[in-house]
């Protein structure tokens, strides 16, 4: 048997698998059901202990350029799934050629957006699903790549507190540029427009969307706030001699939309005005992130880390009030770890833990706290009411560390949900086409 084998220090081996046979043919014990997005090759997903790995078979050629892709993506920032290896020149037994496989780790507490259309009110998913996807368009837009398959299927999505998170899949059709012209950007964002109305067009003809969402404007809203976010990010801007306020605004507006300012350009205009030019990075962890990890030591999100910063501020506020002085907020941070945050999660059975990320259980049982103690008229305690969220809320909230194979995702979509007109859906998909670029 031939085999060509790279894999990334800090993960297992994966010498133990059957390279020799064609991957829809595994039958091994580290073998296990997950639900995946749909792809147009063959994925399976192995264990070893705690950790998941999904396993891609595809041509050599697409297989290197993908691993080449996510590696330089993950570099610049961009939130992706992590490659940890490629297997290319495989044989079987005969000494035939089989395709090669990409290895990437599975992203914990991620879910295709299929399921989250079964689980969810779909009003609550529409304006999420935009601004994930809008600004991760964006992200991949401002490091020069190409993405050429942006859809909902070749994304993941995370809870972010109130939002979510949205991680690139696929990168096999991109293609990487120094810089990408109007024009790249414009075809980009047209594909997704039209591929995101596609697939939302084939939940509508299951019978699951209803009313509540329409395809076709939700494609036009993703291609709206794509233009507005990037505006917000390069555009330049001329300011009048007794306007520099509005530099700083424009500043605390791209950190809180989590992104970083690398270049900032100030030029002579007409007259006494001044013209701004920025650029902007892209940098994952973000302002919140990198300062909660800083002060705690802790990983989240980045609207996630937005909230616990806030807790924290109000919990020094609370000690200066109790203490009589403001102490230091490193000391500050390191109480409400001890007092707040880890007793918190402390609250939570080992059998619920894989409902939601730590972080996000902090997150909800903050936002419950403010509700139940304005629905009383004072303040709850805090551990009370982590007590009635364990109690009443987790226990009916999804699995998400690991999605189980309880939950089908075959590749048709007839598969999964009860009467699907996959023929109508494709046969309406010329008319959502023509009205997304018309829009």
């Amino acid at each position: 048997m031939r085999l060509q084998l790279t894999a990334r220090t800090g993960h297992p081996d994966f010498l133990d698998l059957p390279w020799d046979v064609p991957l829809a043919a595994w039958d091994h014990p580290r073998i296990i059901e997950t639900p995946l997005g749909i792809h147009r090759h063959v994925v399976r997903t192995v264990r070893y202990d705690d950790r998941l790995y999904h396993l891609k078979e595809l041509p050599r050629r697409y297989a290197l350029r993908e691993w080449s892709f996510l590696r330089h993506l993950r570099e610049e920032g961009v939130p992706v799934v992590e490659v940890v290896g490629v297997a290319t020149l495989r044989d079987d037994v005969a000494g035939e050629r089989l395709d090669a496989c990409l290895i990437t780790r599975h992203l914990e507490f991620s879910v295709p957006y299929r399921l989250l259309f079964l689980r969810r009110e779909h009003h609550a998913l529409r304006d999420p699903l935009i601004d994930a996807l809008a600004q991760l368009l964006v992200r991949v837009h401002l490091t020069g790549f190409f993405w050429g398959d942006c859809s909902l299927s070749n994304t993941l999505f995370r809870r972010d507190a109130g939002s979510l998170a949205a991680y690139l899949v696929d990168t096999e059709t991109g293609e990487l540029h120094r810089e990408l012209t109007p024009g790249q950007r414009a075809g980009d964002l047209e594909l997704a427009a039209e591929r995101t109305a596609g697939e939302l067009l084939d939940l509508q003809a299951a019978g699951v969307l209803g009313d509540a969402i329409d395809p076709v404007e939700f494609g036009l809203d993703l291609r709206e706030r794509y233009d507005r976010l990037w505006a917000e990010l390069t555009q330049d801007e001329v300011f009048g001699p007794d306007e520099q306020h509005r530099i700083h605004d424009r500043l605390r507006r791209i950190n809180e939309i989590g992104f970083d300012v690398e270049e900032l350009e100030l030029s002579r205009g007409d007259g006494d005005r001044t013209r701004l030019h920025l650029r902007t990075s892209v940098l994952e962890p973000g302002r919140y992130q990198r300062l909660l990890r800083e002060l705690t030591g802790l990983e989240a999100q980045d609207h996630q880390a937005r909230v616990l910063l806030n807790d924290v501020r109000n919990f020094g506020a609370w000690l200066a009030r109790t203490e009589g002085a403001t102490l230091p907020e490193p000391l500050v941070a390191r109480r409400w770890l001890e007092r707040s945050f880890e007793p918190v999660l402390e609250l939570v059975p080992a059998g619920l833990r894989g409902r939601r990320e730590p972080t996000q259980v902090f997150v909800e049982v903050l936002g419950l706290w403010q509700r139940w103690s304005a629905e009383q008229g004072s303040d709850l305690d805090l551990l009370d009411a982590a007590r009635r969220y364990v109690a009443e809320v987790l226990p009916r909230a999804e699995e998400e560390q690991l999605v189980t194979e309880d939950e089908t995702d075959d590749e048709d979509v007839s598969g999964w949900l009860p009467d699907a007109l996959a023929t109508t859906a494709a046969l309406d998909r010329a008319e959502v086409t023509r009205r997304v670029r018309e829009g």
